[in-house]
Parts: structure tokens; C-alpha cells; sequence
């Protein structure tokens, strides 16, 4: 964070000093809520959890070194006490951001958020310092933390935000103003808790609601629920996507034979060739949408491509691609799922599975409300149509639906299980597995099913496993 002193960060916050000997003592680390990430210069913000309460850490990260603790009570050592840590938070965000000038870029979506951002913060890199959202920190809390870490060189400050209902990102944008505003799609993620898609629409919108006059809404041309918010933006607007009049497109798609996504991109201000080190087509949208961020912030299109083809991936179990010694690959995408995200990973295991037997070890999906039992259901009949070689069902009820989907599908038998927990799953694919088979691994972040790839790149782990 910028150098800051609690006597400066107490009134910001609108709290009071305890215990602070010196309030001009400076805050010049990181603001952080673990404990564990303290260092010297540090803020702490003590949250009460539901089963920690940060506030007992007080004595342990002043000991670490940090300056004092942003506390909603006294704590024995040096601390700003205000009402609400969260807000408190909030409000020095704000502060932080307005006071740097950095160039904030905010994105949102239903599916593929943190993916894009990843992509957007590997190109910016290249042409200026640039902070962004690390994993999925996209909420009330994380946001904030994330834009606290913006120092005086950051030029490009790359913001993923998150939504559970109307309001949420009014809110978040109300904390840290964006000048560029990026809707990815409108899909059916949360769709128990919004109540429909229109509703998630609504909610998403409120990102380019938020926009100013000369900053930049970049919306998905193939997505008509989100070019719809063309008209809830005073900003300009820029269309990326595979349609024809989309400014920032791609065309000549194509998957190599390890399905990674190779297509000409053509920008306003030149066209050029990528090739992904990301696997599945789905990425192709993240990428253009990352392509139109950068082609607005000045970038040509041969730096765009250079960028974006050699790109990884910065978030843990996202398309995560290992090959054991034995041959056979694991696809650990167990961060999350929605019925997009299923979609698009199914796709994905089919193309980087040509010629090789096929494994998705899926579980629930979670949040999908009165849709959940038809998007299993339709999940698991996707599996047959696409030549899946095996479906293997992970956990209750809505694995049940899965795996029923697929037999009905297409009358799979045995080429479709359903078992009860991921041991369970480890040990049949353990038992069945050969030389060369390529297993998915996806589920909602609640499953755990993370645990089920560790265990297959544990299994064959006889040698030094190579992470692609």
C-alpha cells in the first residue's frame, strides 16, 4: 500500500487511536485479513468470522510486525477502532485509489471471470506495472484488500467483481470508480439466488451504470442480454466477440491437436495470428475481451497477440493441464462450475482427448435453485453427445441427475457411474485408468473435488511429475 499514517488512516476510516503511541507512525506494507500474510509495515483487519475471530490474532501479527490492527474493539495493542472493519475498508480503498489516479479496468460475468482477468493482467504487464485481483478476491472484502496493494508505479489496477444479488457491484464500484468496464456474459451461475437471467443481467449492468463519460464499456457482441447494456452507459462502448460487427473479433477459429485455441485477431488497429497455451475454445472470448481492454489502453495488435499467446494461467485449478509419467492427463478445473463452465470444460476434454479415452469425473453445481435438477440432467446428456468414453457422477443427489442424464441420453450403461464421495471416484479411476487416458475434473468449489486430481497426479507421481 501507499505510505500512510495511522493518524491519517484513523480519519479516513472515521475510528479512533488505542493504544498507539505514536499516530504518525507509518502504514507501508500490505493491508491483509490472515494473520499468516503479515510483515513489516503491515496493517491487520480483524474480521469476526464464523469460526475465528481475527481480533484474537491481535498480540501475534503486532509481534509479526504490524503497525496496528483496523479493529471493531479494543485489543490491547496498537489498533484503529471504528464500527464496521468492512466498510472502514472500504473507505480506504476508495481513498487509496482516488489518491493514486491509476487507471482501474473492472470486470464481470457470470463464467469466466477470473480467467479473463488473468489474461488481461499478463497483457498490460507489457506495458506498464499493473496489480490485480489475485483468484477469485472479488468481493466486499477482497476487492478492497486487492486495490490497497496499488503502489505509487502502478499504472493499470485489473479488478474482478463478483455478485450474489442487485446492488453488489454498485456497491464494489462505489468503493473503486472504474474508467474501463468489461461484461464477459449472462449465464445461469447464482441463477437460485438472482431468480433469473434478466435479473442477473440487471445486476451485471450496474458495472457500465458506473462508468464515467470518457471511460470505455466493452461488451460481448454475442451475448444479447449483455450488448443490451449499451443503453445503460454514458460511456463509449466497444463489442469484441466472433461476430461480424463485433470491433475487437476473431475469425479462422481453430483448436490445435492438444486442443488449445489458435484464431486471427483483428482490432481497429491491425489484425494478427494467436495461439493460446490455454485449453478450449471458450477461451477464445476471454481472450478478444482481454484484446479489446488493451487495444483501448493503447496497444497494437501484434503486442496484443504476442501477449495473449503466451499467456498462462495465475489461478489454481482452473484448466489446470498435467501429464503423469505414465501418459495419462489430469484436468484439474475443480475451482468452480456452472452449466457455462461444464459446457465449455466437456468441450475441452473432447478436442485435447482426440483418439484417447475420455474421463469427466463431475460433481454438483451448485446455487442453480429450481434450474438444478434440468442443468445436471442436461450436463450429463452433453457427455454422450459429445463421445465422452466415461462419466463418472461425484456426490448426492444432484450427481444422481448426472449421471441419469447421461444414461438416458444414451442408454450409456457402464460407460456412466455414479459414486458417493471423490475417494470413492479415486478408487475406481485408480483401478481403470491406462497409459494415455485424459480425466476432467470439475465440480462447484464446495465438492472439493481438487482432491480427487491430487491424488491421480499422486498416484503417478513415481517419477518427477511435467506440468504443462
Amino acid at each position: 500500500m501507499i505510505a500512510l499514517s495511522l493518524a491519517e488512516i484513523t480519519e479516513i476510516c472515521g475510528g479512533q487511536t488505542h493504544d498507539i503511541p505514536d499516530p504518525s507512525a507509518q502504514v507501508t506494507g500490505p493491508v491483509v485479513r490472515d494473520s499468516r500474510e503479515v510483515t513489516s509495515g503491515s496493517l491487520f483487519a480483524a474480521f469476526v468470522g464464523e469460526r475465528v475471530d481475527g481480533h484474537d490474532f491481535a498480540a501475534q501479527v503486532v509481534e509479526a510486525g504490524a503497525v496496528a490492527v483496523l479493529a471493531s474493539r479494543p485489543v490491547g495493542v496498537p489498533a484503529i477502532v471504528v464500527d464496521d472493519v468492512q466498510a472502514a475498508l472500504g473507505a480506504l480503498a476508495r481513498h487509496v485509489v482516488r489518491k493514486l489516479g491509476t487507471t482501474l479496468v473492472a470486470l464481470t460475468g457470470s463464467a469466466g471471470k477470473t480467467s479473463t482477468k488473468d489474461l488481461i493482467a499478463q497483457v498490460l504487464q507489457r506495458k506498464a506495472p499493473t496489480v490485480w485481483t489475485p483468484g477469485s478476491f472479488n468481493n466486499e472484502i477482497g476487492l478492497p484488500l486487492t486495490a490497497l496493494s496499488a503502489t505509487e508505479d502502478t499504472r493499470f489496477l485489473v479488478l474482478e467483481m463478483g455478485a450474489r444479488g442487485i446492488g453488489h457491484i454498485r456497491y464494489l464500484t462505489g468503493l473503486t470508480p472504474p474508467k474501463i468496464g468489461l461484461v464477459l456474459n449472462v449465464g445461469t451461475a447464482h441463477i437460485g439466488e438472482f431468480g433469473g437471467r434478466e435479473q442477473i443481467a440487471q445486476a451485471k449492468g450496474e458495472l457500465v451504470e458506473a462508468l464515467p463519460e470518457d471511460g470505455a464499456a466493452i461488451l460481448n457482441a454475442d451475448d444479447p442480454l449483455v450488448r443490451a447494456m449499451a443503453s445503460r452507459t454514458k460511456a463509449k462502448v466497444i463489442l469484441f466477440g466472433e461476430s461480424d460487427e463485433a470491433d475487437v473479433r476473431a475469425d479462422n477459429v481453430r483448436l490445435t491437436d492438444s486442443g488449445q485455441p489458435s484464431f486471427m485477431l483483428h482490432t481497429p488497429s491491425g489484425c494478427s495470428d494467436v495461439t493460446m497455451r490455454l485449453y478450449g475454445e471458450h477461451h477464445v472470448s476471454n481472450a478478444l475481451a482481454a484484446a479489446a481492454v488493451a487495444h483501448e489502453l493503447g496497444m497494437s495488435a501484434e503486442e496484443i497477440a504476442t501477449a495473449l499467446s503466451e499467456a498462462g494461467s495465475l489461478s489454481r485449478w482452473r484448466m489446470e493441464v498435467t501429464e503423469r509419467p505414465d501418459g495419462v492427463t489430469v484436468v484439474n478445473d475443480a475451482y468452480n462450475a456452472n452449466p457455462e463452465s461444464m459446457r465449455a470444460a466437456l468441450r475441452a476434454l473432447v478436442a485435447m482427448g482426440k483418439g484417447r479415452r475420455t474421463w469427466a469425473v463431475l460433481g454438483k453445481m451448485a446455487e442453480l435453485g429450481d434450474e438444478a435438477l434440468a442443468e445436471h440432467d442436461a450436463v450429463g446428456r452433453l457427455a454422450v453427445r459429445l463421445n465422452v468414453s466415461k462419466l463418472v457422477a461425484v456426490g448426492g443427489r444432484e450427481a444422481s441427475w448426472l449421471q441419469l442424464g447421461a444414461y438416458n441420453e444414451g442408454s450409456w450403461g457402464e460407460e456412466s457411474v455414479h459414486v458417493s464421495d471423490a475417494q470413492a471416484a479415486v478408487d475406481l479411476l485408480r483401478s481403470e485408468l491406462r497409459p494415455g487416458d485424459v480425466v476432467l475434473v470439475k465440480a462447484s468449489r464446495s465438492v472439493g473435488l481438487e482432491s480427487v486430481a491430487q491424488a491421480l497426479l499422486e498416484t503417478g507421481a513415481e517419477g518427477e511429475v511435467a506440468a504443462r
